[in-house]
């Protein structure tokens, strides 16, 4: 891995490998196998209130959990390689802001951020923060009965920054619509079924293009958004390295492949590239 490294400009496509170790939980397990929740879909947001109902009702539970995550030593670690001038950027499929929380600077967030929410109608955004107080507001009495009957303690988190609930907590659950207009709000975030935006396909390509190295990093690459990076690498034959519990969808392309915890492998690699580049390293 480092011998492939080493000298190279390296662009990093990251997953939800890389903040499973910040207690946020991805949709398969690490051989590669799809969790039994299912996540939700763009087409049904959209068309049922009852679905929106249910995420937002999740979501409103999980949403503290999901900010009190922390960056891992996966995250610093690929900051330091970008402040050691060693790493490009980062292009994301994760939307929960580790990255940038952890110091990385060029980041493309692939699948959008849990951080904010916008209008179906008018495109209007308001931050996650401000609509959560709304849900809550909208829901006073919803919130106390689901503390009394066992609290958000017992209840397990989901990957989408949400949480498993009982039936009646969805079933009573009210949705504000948007402050301007009121129309629908959803997280400004790529669901299942739903198109990255072209503008930030458009990036992710333009920082790929400065790569002498791709390097997947706690990525199965079961979703195309991100594979069609590794697809386009083997096509150009651009070097693919990668880090991953359990096996991914470019293991045979890869020239390099380390099967472990991005939080422990990264950090042992950034020390010997940092030390490397600066000439007090031959390993």
């Amino acid at each position: 891995m480092l011998d492939l490294l080493r000298g190279r400009r390296v662009v990093v496509l990251s997953g939800a490998g890389c903040s499973t170790e910040s207690g946020i939980p991805d949709y398969r397990g690490a051989d590669g196998t799809e969790r039994k929740r299912a996540p939700m879909q763009y087409g049904e947001f959209v068309r049922s209130a009852d679905a929106r109902a249910r995420y937002w009702a999740r979501s409103a539970v999980g949403w503290p959990r999901f900010t009190d995550a922390r960056p891992n030593d996966g995250h610093r670690a690929l900051a330091r390689l970008e402040e050691a001038g060693l790493v490009r950027g980062v292009i994301t499929q994760n939307i929960d802001g580790l990255h940038h929380a952890a110091g990385s600077r060029r980041v493309v967030e692939l699948h959008g951020s849990l951080a904010a929410v916008r209008c179906l109608t008018c495109g209007e955004a308001e931050e996650r923060g401000a609509f959560q107080e709304r849900l809550l507001a909208l829901n006073d009495r919803w919130s106390e009965r689901l503390r009394r009957e066992g609290g958000s303690g017992g209840i397990e988190s989901a990957p989408d920054g949400d949480a498993e609930l009982p039936a009646w907590a969805v079933a009573s659950f009210r949705v504000p619509g948007c402050g301007g207009c009121g129309s629908v709000m959803k997280p400004d975030v790529v669901f299942f079924g739903e198109s990255v935006p072209k503008e930030r396909v458009d990036a992710a390509w333009r920082l790929f293009e400065e790569a002498d190295v791709l390097l997947v990093a706690g990525s199965s690459l079961a979703v195309y958004s991100g594979r069609r990076f590794t697809d386009r690498a083997r096509r150009e034959g651009v070097p693919i390295a990668v880090i991953n519990s359990g096996p991914t969808r470019a293991d045979e392309a890869a020239a390099v492949k380390v099967d472990g915890r991005l939080g422990r492998v990264l950090p042992v690699l950034v020390d010997a590239l940092v030390a490397s580049a600066a000439g007090g390293s031959s390993v």
